[in-house]
């Protein structure tokens, strides 16, 4: 199947590791040609670097409220065009409701929240018909996390964000979609894991409670994302997609 992504220009934050690398690789693997982003230099030079000619590293965090305009002039002067963007940013502190600081959750809500939201808007300004805007959120939008209070509390107000701009964006053909990763076996979910004190413990307990007894990859998600963010999924906007391999036991 063609997903109609070669040639077609998108920007990934915090694609240094984990989620935002995987789904930029796959978005190069297909054709695209994608703008990375990370806080450190030398990390995301190397991430661009191991994707190839078609990607370019730019240092930006998501709460810098000048990022967005320089990442979309930087995709239009080095590649031509600008199609589209994976808001993909780090999981904030973790701890219960009453071990989290205010300094924790301003921090969290200018780089989760209001630096996701800038990044938006900013594209929505730019895209025309047939862009995209992808949030990476988590499964915790539809259930809470235990020990994740932080992201608890924003991820959900972020995919009621998304579902607004979803309706004001569609009438000019510009999509929005959530992704929704569950236990996925990247850095991050190790270093939760290990926060239990006995990590294979916790891993055991969380793979037993997957309908497919194991922690997806990181290349499952990338596919995932370069789908939903290819023009094969034309159709779909204003829709949080669940990579948990099952473990949202709603419908």
């Amino acid at each position: 199947m063609d997903l109609g992504l070669k040639d077609r220009v998108y920007i990934v934050t915090g694609a240094t590791r984990g989620l935002g690398f995987a789904s930029a690789r796959e978005l190069t693997a297909d054709g695209a040609k994608v703008v990375v982003t990370g806080r450190d230099e030398e990390r995301a030079a190397d991430a661009a670097a191991s994707l190839g000619p078609n990607a370019v590293a730019v240092v930006a965090d998501n709460a810098d409220p000048s990022a967005a305009g320089r990442l979309i002039e930087t995709a239009r002067e080095r590649f031509g065009r600008f199609d589209g963007i994976l808001i993909s940013v780090g999981g904030p502190a973790p701890g219960l409701a009453a071990d989290n600081t205010d300094e924790q959750w301003a921090a969290a809500f200018e780089s989760v929240f209001l630096g996701a939201v800038r990044l938006a808007r900013a594209a929505a300004a730019d895209l025309g018909e047939g862009g995209v805007i992808g949030f990476v959120l988590s499964g915790s939008v539809h259930e809470p996390i235990p020990g994740l209070t932080i992201s608890n509390g924003l991820r959900p107000g972020l995919a009621g964000f998304a579902k607004s701009l979803s309706v004001d964006l569609g009438p000019r053909g510009i999509r929005v979609v959530g992704l929704l990763p569950g236990r996925i076996d990247t850095d991050r979910v190790r270093e939760l894991d290990e926060l239990s004190g006995d990590a294979e413990a916790a891993r055991a307990g969380s793979e037993s409670r997957i309908p497919l007894r194991r922690y997806g990859t990181p290349q499952e998600f990338g596919r995932t994302a370069a789908f939903v963010l290819s023009p094969a999924a034309s159709y779909l906007t204003g829709v949080m997609v669940p990579v948990d391999g099952g473990s949202r036991h709603g419908f």
